[in-house]
């Protein structure tokens, strides 16, 4: 029965990828021990009662293994899990779809759930606390609303902007947890399991080099790791060192520090263009040729974590450190008062 999972995406080769690396249970799991301790207790304790777990909503950057834990928790409560997109979720109807073909103890999966249209999620409140669907057919005086029941289902969003999710949805999930950037240890033992799965040499050394540079992401350092391989199988034995780890993540414009070419764009566009900033994030997305909510995203919080950015009230500079890391003299100019 858990064997069964339903998705409305075509498999992209990158995405068959991650599956092959994906972790199949709490035990195997790498990192995020306060997360994985909560999830583990509510999973364990609804299994004992017999009941489903409660709804449960899981943010943080992208990469960090959101994803992972929801089929973790599917599979250890046995349940059938369904798996959608916030974008894809157009219409009431797209919903009602979803949730008529659940059976009991199911699990719905909504990635990126914070961009839900506003009237679909109104949908999803009654579904979500009393387990029911009220659903308006034809328009005008002819109108009406049927009621459908829904067995008892565990609704599990994630996000990468948990601030986007409305008020009542929020309120709605009874378990919230965040995920964080791994440290460095973490990220080695990831690199060493995939290894071992893909059938790769990799020595200590190696691996730890491979880590330290994967900005804190389990999936970037899987997909460095994939890299570093065919670098080391066609120019090296095939065996991944230290030495060969360094060559190869240099080639790919990844420095030491884990900065790879759009990072130092970035940087050096606030501290050159800008005179180190303050800058909005159109003017800086405008000047490095990317999109504002990529910057934000993905590239913006591994640079505020390590130092290099901050945030203020009148836009992005830079720090001492990003000095440093550019090579270049400070700006005289006095930084304004961080938010």
């Amino acid at each position: 029965m858990a064997d069964r999972i339903v998705t409305d995406s075509i498999q992209h080769p990158d995405r068959a990828f991650e599956l092959t690396l994906r972790p199949q249970t709490f035990a195997e799991f790498v990192g995020q021990r306060k997360v994985k301790e909560r999830l583990e207790l509510s999973v364990e304790a609804a299994k004992q009662r017999k009941e489903s777990v409660g709804h449960i909503l899981l943010s943080g950057p992208p990469g960090l293994g959101k994803t992972t834990l929801v089929h973790i928790i599917a599979k250890a409560m046995g349940a059938n899990i369904t798996v959608s997109s916030g974008p894809a979720i157009e219409r009431a109807g797209d919903l009602a779809g979803l949730l008529t073909k659940l059976e009991k103890g199911d699990v719905l999966f909504i990635d990126e759930i914070h961009r839900l249209p506003s009237a679909v999620e109104e949908y999803l409140y009654p579904a979500m606390e009393d387990f029911r669907l009220d659903i308006m057919i034809d328009q005008g005086p002819n109108s009406r609303s049927v009621r459908l029941n829904l067995p008892r289902f565990t609704l599990i969003g994630a996000t990468t902007r948990s601030g986007l999710l409305t008020a009542p949805l929020r309120s709605r999930f009874e378990i919230a947890d965040r995920l964080d950037y791994y440290d460095a240890e973490d990220l080695q033992h990831i690199c060493k399991r995939s290894a071992r799965i893909l059938n790769v040499e990799v020595d200590e050394d190696g691996s730890r080099e491979i880590a330290r540079r994967s900005r804190g992401t389990p999936r970037l350092c899987n997909n460095l790791l994939r890299r570093v391989r065919d670098y080391a199988q066609v120019r090296a034995d095939g065996r991944i060192t230290a030495e060969i780890a360094d060559k190869a993540l240099t080639m790919l414009e990844i420095d030491e520090h884990g900065l790879d070419e759009m990072d130092k764009r970035i940087l050096e566009t606030i501290a050159v263009k800008f005179a180190g900033g303050p800058v909005g994030l159109g003017s800086l997305a405008v000047a490095v040729g990317e999109e504002p909510d990529t910057i934000e995203e993905v590239y913006e919080p591994y640079l505020i974590m390590e130092g290099y950015v901050n945030r203020t009230a009148q836009g992005r500079v830079v720090t001492e450190l990003c000095w440093q890391r550019l090579g270049l003299k400070p700006a005289s100019a006095t930084q304004p008062r961080l938010i």
